[in-house]
């Protein structure tokens, strides 16, 4: 078996370093989150992390790691007598992977077994083997959303549940939860963020000597693992020991009222949602204490461990990377634990042996970033809600005399004409407050079962939901009985017990999450009357709508004389506001060259991941004012589900959105129309 790399051999990363053996030391803190770039080391510290844990004790054959001294009473394996037959074992390091079904997660049934013999044949999931361990979740902002619920679950109360048509089966699972995730690929749920204690953000080194130290390093690790293992074990065991240590001194440690008060101050301050921010923070300071050999927690730990635990609690928009508002908690901090706040001397210093640096205040600028939701978006401006529809249906605006039809036949002013057949750099409009739109949806049920993007936006066959009619089992292990079919067709047979073969499977209908594909018209005609700022404010509330439905959203402009990716698909919906803030109009319409650039996205779309859906939302007033007819690219979109809405305003109305729906087959939703 190949030696894991290191702890101690891992360059840079402070506070990542810290804030996993702060978890080490006090579990009670909640676990870590790890948000950086590809390529920065984020598993290989984790991973590292295992050798350092201290042995656990359980009892002898329990496949769930029940404490000797203190066994959990509704063990499945249980009852077990305190002080029965126990053995050692490393803490377990588990990982959970992205792909993983809800039945491996928190184990399974044979329901044929339970059916037919009248037992509980349980089979224990990856929550029990993690229980008094560590559970990992690499790309955890990638975890389908039944299994986020399951761990959020998990993690709230300390148990797993398992329920199975009547037959219920519940254990414990206490572990350390740790997640690392790349932010291009999109964020997490709030809920799942908010039940990480700490995170910490990370990025590659940006000098030369210490990049040159990791790839050195890592060279020599591949060439002689065991070798070069060995060069750190004295390292790693005065860690091991040192968290040994912390452990048996944290019930030791004590927490002033002044800190505590500091604490509630600082949250205020920084106004985090509820009070988990509060306990997590003195959770962490009292684990810096214990950490550094102190008995009494100082204001530096509580600065500490306020920098680690509290920039992801303050989101305000589900669309606000976590960190946004990191200078504002640099000021919270700078008022609160300023230097007339230190006690007379200062905190001791730290061991010169010391091999982590003593907290988040020595943070390497060439191996961390000081961010760690990463730089925040340009800020939208608000303008305008959407406009309220007259009695006629119509939206009107004073500030423009000019009828709409009027506009097509004077050019904008920065359609300027050259080499390049590119419209000018344009206008830009601001966003309103965004809103709750309709639901957009495609119709039909699709068949995810057998590999799904759990959602919330169009039906599906799926494992959730609600029941809508029995089969027969189909390859597998049967997930959800259909106890009235089953008992049925046992009956039929004319047997009152039934068997492997009368088994029915409830077949279930619930949402899926979608590719949602903008195509904009961002030409000169939809800035006149402000309109683009209305349509801007109408794509950010889809985009707000598509993040809660956990949908890929993508998104295509047209204006001058082409067409224009500017939001290749992705799960990252912070980037999509990004681009829709910079987006400029200007220039004529080419309406034709915006859909044949969305035929090209789909179809690439559709290679890559076949069983994801397509939703494709045209937004623009149907005018065409260069390139071919918009109409002949209509058969490259045949059977793609599409919602057109209309943008035309004014008295007059030409209708040509309407018409651009029907050849789509499409939903058509005036503009004035699109909230809830």
């Amino acid at each position: 078996m190949t030696s894991p790399y290191p702890f101690s051999a891992v360059v840079g990363l402070p506070d990542l370093r810290l804030a996993l053996l702060l978890t080490a030391v006090s579990p009670a803190i909640g676990g870590v989150l790890v948000r950086g770039e590809k390529g920065t080391a984020k598993s290989t510290v984790v991973r590292a992390l295992a050798a350092l844990l201290p042995e656990v004790g359980v009892v002898a054959g329990c496949r769930f790691a029940c404490d000797p001294d203190a066994p959990d009473p509704e063990c499945p394996d249980g009852p077990h007598t305190p002080g029965a037959g126990a053995e050692r074992r490393r803490s377990a390091l588990v990982e959970l992977p992205v792909g993983a079904t809800e039945d491996r997660v928190v184990g399974t049934l044979d329901l044929q077994r339970a059916l037919g013999d009248g037992v509980k044949a349980y089979e224990p999931g990856l929550l029990a083997a993690a229980h008094r361990g560590v559970l990992y979740v690499d790309e955890v902002n990638l975890l389908p959303d039944h299994l986020v619920d399951l761990l959020l679950d998990a993690a709230a109360m300390g148990r797993a549940h398992v329920e199975r048509d009547g037959v219920s089966v519940k254990h414990a699972a206490r572990f350390l939860l740790v997640g690392t995730m790349n932010p291009e690929e999109g964020e997490p749920r709030p809920q799942l963020v908010d039940r990480f204690g700490l995170v910490v953000g990370v990025t590659a080194p940006q000098e030369a000597a210490p990049r040159a130290e990791v790839v050195r390093r890592r060279l020599a690790y591949e060439a002689d693992p065991a070798g070069f293992a060995g060069r750190y074990v004295a390292e790693d065991a005065a860690l091991a020991e040192r968290i040994v240590g912390a452990r048996a001194r944290i019930g030791a440690v004590a927490l002033p009222d002044a800190e505590l008060d500091r604490i509630a101050r600082i949250c205020l301050a920084y106004r985090v949602d509820g009070l988990r921010a509060d306990i997590v923070v003195a959770r962490t300071a009292v684990a810096l204490a214990a950490w550094h050999g102190r008995t009494v927690v100082t204001t530096d730990d509580v600065r500490d461990a306020a920098r680690l635990a509290l920039p992801h609690r303050r989101r305000r928009d589900p669309l606000d990377p976590p960190g946004a508002d990191r200078d504002r908690l640099e000021e919270v901090l700078e008022q609160e634990t300023g230097p007339d706040d230190d006690p007379p001397g200062g905190p001791p210093p730290p061991p010169d042996d010391d091999p982590v640096p003593p907290g988040p205040t020595d943070i390497s600028e060439t191996s961390e970033s000081p961010d760690p939701g990463g730089p925040p978006p340009p800020p939208v401006a608000p303008e305008q809600r959407p406009p309220v529809e007259p009695a006629d249906g119509s939206v009107t605006d004073k500030s423009d005399s000019l009828r709409d039809s009027e506009l097509s036949d004077i050019p904008d002013s920065t359609d300027l004409p050259d080499s390049a057949g590119v419209a000018a750099p344009g206008q830009l409009a601001f966003a309103g407050l965004p809103y709750k739109p309709k639901l957009l949806s495609i119709a039909g049920r699709a068949n995810r079962q057998a590999g799904a993007h759990a959602g919330r936006r169009s039906p599906a066959l799926s494992r959730h939901g609600r029941v809508v009619r029995s089969r027969a089992p189909i390859g597998g292990k049967v997930t959800s009985i259909h106890v009235p079919d089953t008992i049925r067709a046992a009956a039929m047979r004319g047997s009152t017990r039934a068997e492997a073969r009368d088994v029915r499977e409830a077949v279930k209908v619930g949402r899926e999450a979608n590719l949602v594909l903008f195509v904009v018209d961002a030409s000169g005609s939809m800035a006149a009357r402000q309109r683009m700022s209305v349509v801007k404010t109408a794509i950010l509330s889809l985009l707000r709508d598509a993040y809660q439905r956990r949908d890929k959203v993508g998104l295509v402009s047209f204006r001058g004389h082409d067409a224009t990716l500017v939001l290749e698909p992705t799960a990252s919906h912070e980037v999509g506001v990004v681009r829709l803030a910079e987006l400029r109009t200007g220039g004529r319409t080419p309406l034709a060259a915006g859909l044949r650039q969305a035929a090209r996205v789909l179809h690439g779309e559709r290679r890559r991941d076949a069983r994801r859906r397509p939703l494709l939302v045209v937004v623009t007033d149907g005018r065409s004012t260069s390139g071919p007819d918009p109409l002949g690219a209509v058969p490259l979109l045949a059977g793609v589900p599409a919602v057109v809405v209309d943008c035309e305003s004014g008295p007059i109305r030409l209708n040509l959105a309407r018409r651009l729906a029907a050849a789509l087959e499409a939903t058509c939703i005036p503009l004035s129309s699109l909230g809830a």
